[in-house]
């Protein structure tokens, strides 16, 4: 293992762990475990995750860590509960019934496990005759499956059962995995991003001038108002001209600063409907008139060929488009990519199909640095929007659109008037208004939707509670 100490810009040091199974004495196959994260199979994938939960575990305790309470991100971890069960039992001998020896219940009350999507890939489930030939028996047969389940190995409901407290990462998306796991008590802490981390170095120095200590009280931007519009119309512009910068570099493209620049860019997933935009090409280009930019970004996971597919329909509607909407889909897209893309543009889109959004950040970030949201009302937007104040919804209400519906023909129909009728028209023909929605972005969201607020709430309701 690798570990690193992290200093923190508040003085403290921050002890992070990297599993290298690329080590002499392994066998060759489980050298290349730790290779890369995503790709492999079935197979390749449970030994990633028996490295993660149960070798992550022993690293921790060989280090001398003394650890109260494990927080389980998904059930990629959850064989860590297998680990504990075998340190938080009773000699047989002294119970009459030996499933009885296995303490679940301080199993439980050492861990925290969350669950960060309602996608059905998104919960790894393993055949037990693999598991059983790979990791053997660590706990008995029968108490593994009251555990994880009778067909296979379910990892997210292996955690659900021995974690105290369970929780979604937004309050619909804890109402959603109500229903995919019936019986279990499951909270929603919302997601949150870092500011000091996505606020761009133009909004910092506005942020550092008119409310100093935001970085370390994010609270302190409910009080944007403080900050004069010119300034935060000059850090934006500021913010725009990084992006365009980079964009010429990158790919030779020139963008006008002056023309509103839409941003789509997250992992290319079939759910997030990247494409949804040119739902209606032509409809889109009368709209557009020339006064229209889109800037797009995002991969796809090696082995989602629906994602990928996206991609290609991006790229494809943005050379159909040629000089009558600048556009570019950004190659490479990471999170330096990320740092000047987010605060760089003037209106950030997201329209995923519902419920599939479990939280969603990228919007957050946006709004840190006082980028109106444009979003499909699901996962935090559903907490965070208030109508042309913060940002603007796409399509009907939550509550309006049953999970089977196809909501695409609404949707596209919804984005495309929006914009026309009510975005357009503020962006360019009322510049305080258009300011005063980005400091309601900041104001109302940013001071709110961050880690701070995250990690307090886990720390009172799920760590020491």
């Amino acid at each position: 293992a690798w570990l690193y100490r992290v200093k923190s810009p508040t003085g403290g040091v921050i002890p992070v762990l990297f599993l290298d199974t690329d080590i002499p004495g392994n066998a060759d196959e489980d050298r290349r475990l730790t290779d890369h994260l995503y790709g492999g199979d079935l197979e390749y994938r449970l030994k990633q995750e028996i490295v993660l939960g149960i070798g992550g575990y022993r690293m921790l305790k060989a280090l001398g860590f003394a650890v109260r309470k494990f927080h389980m991100n998904e059930g990629h971890a959850s064989l860590l509960t297998l680990e504990l069960l075998n340190h938080c039992r009773s000699h047989v001998r002294d119970r009459w019934d030996e499933l009885v020896a296995w303490d679940t219940s301080e199993v439980a009350r050492r861990c925290v496990f969350t669950t960060h999507t309602p996608v059905e890939a998104g919960h790894d489930r393993f055949p037990w005759d693999m598991v059983e030939r790979i990791l053997g028996w660590p706990v008995p047969e029968k108490l593994l499956k009251q555990l994880a389940g009778k067909e296979e190995l379910n990892t997210t409901l292996l955690a659900m059962n021995l974690s105290e407290f369970v929780n979604g990462v937004a309050k619909k998306h804890g109402e959603v995995s109500k229903a995919l796991f019936p019986g279990f008590e499951i909270h929603a802490i919302t997601n949150g991003v870092h500011p000091f981390t996505w606020v761009s170095p133009h909004f910092v120095s506005v942020f550092d001038r008119y409310l100093p200590g935001w970085a370390n009280e994010p609270e302190m931007l409910v009080r944007v108002d403080l900050i004069p519009d010119e300034e935060i119309w000059d850090a934006h512009m500021g913010a725009k001209a990084y992006l365009f910068q980079y964009i010429k570099e990158v790919t030779d493209l020139s963008l006008d600063p002056d023309i509103l620049t839409i941003g789509f860019a997250r992992r290319a997933a079939a759910y997030k409907r990247g494409d949804l935009i040119f739902h209606d090409p032509e409809k889109l280009l009368d709209i557009a008139g020339g006064r229209l930019q889109l800037v797009f970004g995002g991969k796809a996971h090696p082995q989602d060929r629906s994602g990928k597919e996206i991609i290609q329909r991006i790229i494809s509607n943005i050379r159909r488009c040629g000089d009558r909407i600048r556009a570019v889909y950004l190659p490479n897209y990471n999170m330096e990519v990320a740092y000047r893309l987010i605060p760089g543009v003037d209106l950030w889109l997201n329209n995923p199909i519902r419920p599939l959004e479990a939280s969603g950040t990228s919007g957050m970030k946006a709004a840190l640095n006082g980028v109106p949201n444009f979003s499909v009302l699901d996962g935090w937007w559903i907490e965070g929007h208030i109508e042309g104040v913060t940002g603007w919804s796409i399509g009907p209400e939550p509550r309006d659109v049953r999970p089977e519906t196809d909501a695409t023909e609404t949707d596209a129909a919804d984005l495309y008037r929006k914009l026309e009728q009510v975005i357009m028209p503020l962006f360019y023909n009322d510049r305080s208004g258009w300011v005063r929605v980005m400091k309601n972005a900041i104001g109302k969201n940013g001071y709110y939707f961050n880690t701070h607020v995250m990690m307090r709430r886990y720390v009172t309701e799920a760590y020491i509670a």
